[in-house]
């Protein structure tokens, strides 16, 4: 059996730039507070937490003081920023370039069509981190949409900006920026389009993925798709993986592998998503080679 790993999976700048700045922060100080995951992968976390980064929630951040709290990549809203300067919190701000950009954009959309009582439509993860720090930028007045039932919450006779969450499948946003368009079109015909902004936010380091994982699963017999399952870009990367190669196995970590994946001649391919380290899927390839249960049978 041949094992591959996909060289374009691992971590995308914003993650690797977070972890970093923890790393570098926890040289210094026993206990680094991180306010919620820093990464959606629980084999990393608890790497972490190994070396002193405590993960707390926004109902504990109310409660501390005169300490260092690192933002992960996924940034945060307003009200954290507010509440770190009345607690005398030293912010360590990872919050990843693309997001913090695309934070400005929303807040810059709401501002701009608040007198024409626009609606801000943000195509993401009801409750995601990344999702509460943008709708945060419009005092949590931001339409959140997931599927085609969600839509019912726009008021489609008002003009609509859609910007999306940096981390959705690029089908998707298109696939409901359609279906807004059209639902627009019935109330109120082409001049209703003209007050309709679609913006194409998904990082492209996420996207341009997309294509890659696309001729990797085709390439390979069997492909392992290493993830934490709390990740939204996870999901959407595995559907790419899954709609081309049917072979395609979603885990966490090793001890997930089974052994009636895998025929002897099978070529697998090792891949994961952007919040997945190189480390843990290096892991799982060495797995697949070594344990005894994944040899080919004599």
């Amino acid at each position: 059996m041949e094992v591959i790993i996909d060289q374009n999976s691992g971590y995308c700048f914003g993650v690797e730039y977070a972890i970093q700045m923890a790393e570098e922060a926890m040289k210094d100080i026993e206990v680094l507070y991180c306010l919620g995951d820093i990464v959606h992968n629980s084999m990393e976390v608890q790497r972490l937490h190994a070396k002193g980064l405590r993960v707390i929630s926004r109902e504990e951040l109310q409660a501390l003081h005169d300490c260092k709290v690192l933002i992960r990549a996924h940034g945060e809203p307003p009200e954290t920023y507010e509440l770190a300067l009345r607690n005398n919190i030293e912010l360590i701000d990872a919050s990843c370039p693309v997001v913090l950009k695309l934070q400005n954009r929303v807040k810059a959309a709401y501002d701009k069509t608040a007198d024409v009582k626009g609606q801000i439509v943000i195509y993401g993860q009801p409750g995601h981190a990344e999702v509460v720090g943008l709708a945060g930028q419009t005092h949590d007045e931001a339409v959140v949409v997931k599927t085609e039932e969600d839509l019912s919450q726009i008021d489609f006779s008002r003009p609509v900006t859609l910007f999306s969450q940096t981390t959705k499948s690029t089908e998707g946003f298109y696939h409901m920026k359609a279906m807004i368009e059209e639902r627009i079109a019935q109330a109120g015909g082409e001049a209703g389009l003209k007050n309709f902004d679609a913006n194409d936010s998904i990082c492209r380091q996420v996207s341009n993925r997309e294509p890659q994982l696309r001729k990797f699963a085709a390439e390979n017999d069997v492909i392992v798709f290493v993830s934490g399952r709390k990740s939204s870009n996870g999901k959407a990367l595995f559907a790419v993986c899954k709609a081309h190669n049917e072979q395609s196995y979603f885990i966490e970590n090793e001890t997930e592998l089974r052994p009636e994946w895998f025929r002897p001649e099978d070529r697998v391919g090792v891949c994961g998503a952007t919040s997945t380290p190189m480390w843990l899927m290096e892991r799982v390839r060495d797995n697949l080679l070594s344990n005894p249960e994944f040899e080919p049978a004599l």
